[in-house]
């Protein structure tokens, strides 16, 4: 067993400052999806990708690792996101185990009205409240961050049979708000 390098008194503020301002974060933007559009920031994340995928859709393995999410979660938002007409599936004509997750017209119109109300959010409570310099270093600390944690040492497990693991550029892609 290994000696534990415990945080100082800075990165302890920074740990603290990260996950504080994570949760806040997201619970606002949570919020606002769910009370004006009746979406889960999951969802509103699985209409963004879709809608900036080429033709609109993407195989689901690699939407659930663009998402950093479990195929299985991401099958199940799916399915209801389905039902209310947002998506659709298709399967892939050259791989009878694929199946593409499809963005509906109704899926990209939802998306429009949704997507100024969460970006003026986002700036608001985090991009405007920063300096061009610390949104830089936020970017550029996050940003290596997951590629660390995409490439794979440290993993909690390895991926399960049948699954591959994200490459970093597929997990950390540039998302918009």
């Amino acid at each position: 067993m290994g000696h534990t390098r415990w945080l100082n008194e800075e990165e302890k503020r920074a740990w603290t400052a990260f996950t504080t301002a994570h949760a806040l974060l997201y619970r606002r933007l949570e919020q606002r999806l769910k009370r004006d559009f009746g979406l889960s920031g999951l969802q509103y994340e699985i209409l963004a990708r879709l809608s900036g995928a080429p033709d609109r859709e993407m195989r689901m393995a690699e939407l659930a690792c663009a998402l950093v999410n479990s195929k299985s979660g991401l099958t199940y938002q799916i399915g209801q996101m389905e039902k209310a007409g947002l998506v659709r599936r298709r399967s892939c004509p050259s791989d009878d185990r694929a199946v593409f997750a499809v963005l509906t017209d109704d899926g990209m119109a939802l998306l429009e009205r949704a997507a100024p109300g969460h970006v003026d959010t986002v700036r608001e409570l985090l991009i405007d409240v920063l300096t061009p310099e610390q949104v830089r270093a936020l970017a550029d600390g996050l940003g290596e961050a997951s590629r660390r944690m995409a490439a794979g040492p440290g993993e909690a497990s390895p991926p399960a049979a049948g699954e591959t693991a994200c490459s970093g550029a597929e997990a950390v892609a540039d998302r918009g708000a």
